[in-house]
This record gives C-alpha cells, structure tokens and sequence, in this order.
C-alpha cells in the first residue's frame, strides 16, 4: 500500500521572522552599551577626578575595577544562564550595568565611583556572553552568520568611538551623561529582551563549580589585570609581575580542579572540537594583534603627530566605517570560499593593513591614512565574524552556555594581552634608541610586531578541517549543487559519446 507523502512543514510565521531580525539588534545594542561604556571613561577621568576631588591617576582604579569584575563573573555566566534561563539573566545583566551606571554618575568619592564601576562591570560579565547565547539558541544556523557581524561591529565600534564621543560629551555637556546615556538604552534593551527573546534554559541542571569560580576568578583579574596595566606605568613591575604570576598559579591550579570535576565553570575539555580549538588559538592571537590598534593608533596620532583628541577620534574612526561596511557582505564571502580557506587568508590580509599602519608619518596625507583604516577594518570585521561563528560549529545545543563562557574569557585575556604587548613594544623601541619622550618613530616597530602576531593565527586557522562550518555557512549546500551539476555534465558527456559511437557502427 502506498504511504502518502508527509505534508511540507508550515512557512515560518511572521512572529518568528521578526525575532530572527530584531534578536540580534537588541544583544548587539547591550554590547554596544557595554564595549563603548568601558572606553569612553578614559577620555573623561581628568573631568571626573576634579568633579569628586582626587586625581586621575587615583581614578585609575575605576578602570582596573571594572576590568577585574569582568574577569571573576565571566566565568559564572554559562552556569547561571542554564540555571535561571538566558533571557532572564541577560534582561537582569543590562538592569545591573544600568545601576552601576546611575552609581557612577552621581558618585561623590572615590569609593563610591569604584563600587559603581564594581557593579558595571558585573553586568558586563553576563551581557556579553548570555548575549552570544541568546543568539546561539534562538537564531536559525543558516542566519548565523548575518547574526553574528552585529555582535562584532560593537566590538570594533566601541574602543574607536569611546574616546572621541567621551571627550564631546564632557567637553560640551557634563561627564554625568557618558553612564545617564545608557539608562534609555537599556530600558528599551529590557523591554525588547522580554518581549521577543524565547525563555530557553539549559537541558541539565548542575551543580555550581564555586571553588572553580574562585580559582578561576583569581586567575583572570591578576592575568587580565597584570597584563592590562603592564607598561603603562601605573604598578611597578615587579607588583605587574606578582600579579600575573599569581594568576598564572591560580589558573594552573583551576586546570587541575577542572579535571576533577563533572560541570566546571571552564571546560577546557571542549578545544577537543577542531573548530572552537581554532577559534580559540587562532582568534586569541588574531585579537591579540587588532586589539592594541585602539591602544597604539591614538597615541601616534596625538604624541606623534600632534592632532587633537577629536582629530584623532574622527581619523581612527575609519576602522569603525569599515567595519559597519563589511556587513552586508560577510555571509556571501564565506559561504563562497568556506571558513578555513577565507580566515587563513584574510588573516594574512588583515595583518598587512595592521602592518601599513607603521608607514604612517607626520607628512602622510589624512585622507591615505583614513583609506587604510577603512579597508583593514573591513578585513578586520570579517574576521572577527568568522571566529565567532565557526567556533560554535561543532557544539552541541547542551555545552552552548560552556562555550560561550570560553570565548567570552578568551576574548577579554586577548585584549589585555594586546594592549600589553603593544605598551612592551613602545616601551623596547625607546629603551633601544636610548629615548626618553615617545614620538611618531617608536610606534612603528609596535605594528609590526602585533602585525606578525596576527598574521600567524593564519596557521591555526588553517589546520581546521576543510569542511568547517559549512552547515552555517551554507557551503555545504552549494557544494552538494556543484557535484550535482557535475554528474549531469557527466551524464550528458556520456550520453554524447554513446550517440556518436553508435552514429559510427551505423555508418
């Protein structure tokens, strides 16, 4: 008896479309908050230390303790967002980042201003990844991708508008609206995030690591903090290097812990899978070099070229444009070259431009200056893209809140360690040249170095299966339509030589 066929599935309602569009615009809005918020403060400390009457370089601990709550809740995120389910914690992580916001614009004293920041930077910790996620268990595979470049533009957006747009908004309105700012922005990310983000959980229910947290949480704030303040003369060196040495020793211990344990807070288990391996690896060294950029290209264009703050803001925005340029086209360009083929060569691409930046003189026009940054930042935002899309490839649904949690860490150590190594390579070139007062040469030998750090990441890349992401990427699909094609090349070719064969025994 012949069965009848099952019915084709139902077209996707226009509720479901409009949630696959407007998802990654409200996480990307949060991060957007989030990356420019932790920027655009170190354009306005002057201001704000005179407001509350202490001095800049005491203000200094407002950044360092953002950055060391960064590094201890990040690793919590995964587990609390399976536990209590992602929309509500990424909805609970804004409303924290916006209470620490209202405590920091009306702090009074130091001690007020760094709790506030305390609080920031344990919303921080939760929006980004929790963010990631809310996008992994809610957004198609075939749309990944397109998804994904709008958690990378505010990546990129923030560290190069932060300063310009903290310094007007100090300069011609008050310091207090830099944090108010973000009140409206959040009110409606909550707002958004409750209303279309799906209240997904986790599949199990674990056990929280606490003594993972703690060994974990120690060890990033003194790795991420030691590298974050190494050469800028903020710490001695030898308190830089306690620090980090004692991170490195609470990290090692945490890899020990890991393996004991059934629900770690890291599961470093999970670089067993090629391609978050490679994400991993190869995306920490690739961040590595891109993210001194920020760091290096104002310093060389106030110190070394003398242009103003703004100036310079409005120049190293160029990265910025071309970032938010690279958009469209991100999906098209990998699924027709495929993630590994398309990251170890725009690897290598992004670099050069990263590179060129050494080229920069005094006398270089502004307008070549400015084309440089656009296109490496198309290259750049590509990049990006591809790492935080392939690493998720091989994950399955139930270790989607641990991967997160890994790429999260991963990103912020990579960043720190940017900045430290571009501060170190400053630092040398001025020890070598027996100089006491930077200027636009020293900074040259600083892109070059962070330029061959990223282009080796090119390697790691490399080594991922041929096939990597292509079911995200849609490659797949296209691959499966060339070999069908083939064949029925084939099968005509065959048929043409059967037809003239016979055409021959007739004649």
């Amino acid at each position: 008896m012949l069965q009848r066929p099952s019915p084709p599935p139902p077209p996707p309602t226009t509720n479901w479309m409009t949630r696959q569009r407007l998802i990654p615009l409200i996480v990307a809005t949060a991060l957007f908050m989030e990356n420019m918020d932790s920027t655009v403060i170190a354009t306005s400390l002057p201001a704000i230390a005179a407001d509350i009457g202490t001095s800049p370089l005491t203000l200094k601990l407002a950044i360092t303790s953002y950055l060391l709550s960064l590094a201890v809740f990040i690793p919590a995120s995964g587990w609390t967002a399976d536990r209590f389910g992602a929309r509500i914690v990424f909805a609970l992580a804004v409303s924290v980042f916006m209470v620490g916001s209202i405590g920091c614009a009306i702090s009074g004293s130091v001690t007020d201003f760094v709790f506030a920041r305390i609080l920031q930077g344990m919303g921080g910790a939760m929006m980004t990844p929790v963010g990631r996620l809310v996008l992994l268990r809610t957004i198609d595979k075939s749309a990944l991708v397109n998804a994904m470049t709008w958690v990378t533009v505010p990546a990129l957006i923030g560290p190069v508008v932060g300063p310009p747009l903290g310094g007007f908004i100090t300069t011609y309105l008050s310091w207090h609206w830099i944090f108010l700012i973000n009140i409206p922005i959040g009110l409606v990310g909550i707002f958004m995030a409750l209303k279309f983000i799906d209240p997904i959980r986790g599949e199990t229910s674990e056990r929280f690591d606490l003594k993972g947290l703690v060994l974990a949480g120690v060890g990033l704030a003194g790795i991420a903090f030691g590298l974050s303040v190494a050469g800028l003369n903020l710490l001695p060196w030898s308190v830089v290097a306690a620090l980090v040495g004692i991170g490195s020793i609470s990290m090692t211990l945490y890899v020990f812990h890991s393996r004991r344990t059934g629900s770690p807070v890291l599961d470093f288990s999970m670089l067993r899978l090629a391609t978050l391996r490679a994400a991993l690896i190869g995306g920490f060294m690739f961040r590595l070099g891109i993210g001194a950029l920020p760091f290096l290209l104002p310093l060389l264009m106030q110190v070394g070229f003398g242009l103003s703050p703004f100036q310079s803001g409005l120049v190293t925005f160029g990265s910025a444009v071309g970032a938010m340029g690279m958009k469209t086209l991100a999906a098209r360009i990998i699924r027709t070259f495929g993630f590994r083929n398309m990251m170890t060569v725009n690897a290598v691409v992004s670099a050069f431009f990263l590179a060129a930046c050494a080229l920069f003189t005094a006398t270089t026009p502004l307008l070549l200056i400015l084309i440089v940054l656009v296109v490496g930042g198309f290259f750049r935002s590509l990049e990006f893209t591809a790492i935080n899309t392939v690493a998720y490839a091989e994950v399955e649904p139930a270790q989607m809140s641990r991967a997160t949690t890994l790429v999260s860490v991963n990103q912020q150590l990579a960043v720190s360690a940017g900045v430290a190594v571009g501060a170190a390579s400053v630092e040398s070139t001025l020890w070598l040249n027996h100089a006491t007062e930077l200027s636009a040469t020293v900074f040259a030998p600083a892109f070059l170095v962070v330029a061959a750090i990223s282009a080796a990441s090119a390697y790691f890349f490399w080594q991922m299966p041929d096939d990597a992401g292509h079911e995200i990427s849609g490659r797949q699909a296209l691959a499966v339509s060339s070999r069908k094609g083939a064949a029925k090349t084939a099968e005509l070719a065959a048929s043409e030589t059967t037809e003239e064969a016979r055409d021959q025994r007739l004649g």
